[in-house]
């Protein structure tokens, strides 16, 4: 069985994004952990940042719950995520704590400037988990860079609507009832996401996103990913091996 780690800047994004995969992976018996970079403090017109954040890590740790996973926080500030030192050691040290064979990631090109250096932050942080003299905290660094996959982007296109191509996707039918499950375990999001998103039901923005992207690969629901496959990265095919029927490449 594989360690499966899916990091993500924001409580709900890996939701959105890649929740129906974990959600088969995790019911084939594999070991998911998810970590999000802030606790999302930010989102909300309601409370303080502290309050916030408690309800939304509560919400994250229910919902990874849902399907056996753990959940950590690195506790970066909402909107103060950068690429520096003393992120990418925080960032380093909680992969070194999940120890993965494969890690999922935020896009590269996106539309929230936290999901974009989230995405970095992680890249980079892979591979300096197997570096034995790059000191992060307690957790031993890793015998080997993990494998690395990018989920879409909010929408699957870049900032300027460039659509973003998927290397394959996941057909997440068998999933996505506990997708959504475990996206509405956010309920503190449902006002926040209608106010500074201008969308009234994130949960059927959801399931519009995921319609979308199936028919994009000829199934009914489904998420994209592309791996990263730049030197000294793993360049085998270990989450497509692991998805196994559920693997669909672009509709032809």
């Amino acid at each position: 069985m594989a360690a499966i780690l899916a990091v993500h800047a924001h409580p709900d994004d890996i939701e959105h994004l890649a929740a129906g995969a974990l959600a088969l992976l995790a019911a084939n018996g594999h070991a998911i952990r998810i970590v999000t970079l802030t606790a999302g403090e930010c989102g909300s017109g309601q409370t303080d940042l502290s309050e916030t954040a408690c309800v939304r890590k509560a919400e994250a740790a229910r919902a990874a719950g849902l399907i056996g996973a753990e959940y950590r926080c690195a506790d970066l500030p909402d909107l103060g995520v950068f690429n520096d030192d003393s992120a990418r050691r925080a960032v380093t040290e909680l992969i070194r704590w999940a120890r993965p064979d494969l890690v999922l990631a935020a896009s590269p090109a996106d539309y929230h400037p936290d999901h974009e250096a989230a995405s970095q932050l992680v890249r980079d942080a892979c591979f300096a988990s197997s570096v034995p003299n790059y000191r992060t905290g307690p957790t031993a660094a890793l015998e080997a860079i993990p494998h690395l996959y990018f989920m879409d982007p909010i929408g699957g296109s870049d900032r300027q609507g460039n659509r973003i191509v998927a290397d394959f996707g996941v057909d997440i039918a068998e999933g996505f009832f506990m997708k959504q499950q475990m996206l509405a375990c956010h309920t503190s999001q449902a006002e926040w996401v209608a106010r500074q998103h201008g969308v009234p039901d994130h949960l059927a923005s959801m399931e519009a996103w995921s319609r979308r992207r199936g028919r994009d690969f000829g199934v009914l629901f489904g998420e994209g990913f592309r791996q990263y496959r730049h030197e000294p990265y793993p360049k085998t095919p270990l989450l497509q091996d692991l998805l196994g029927e559920a693997l669909v490449i672009a509709a032809s």
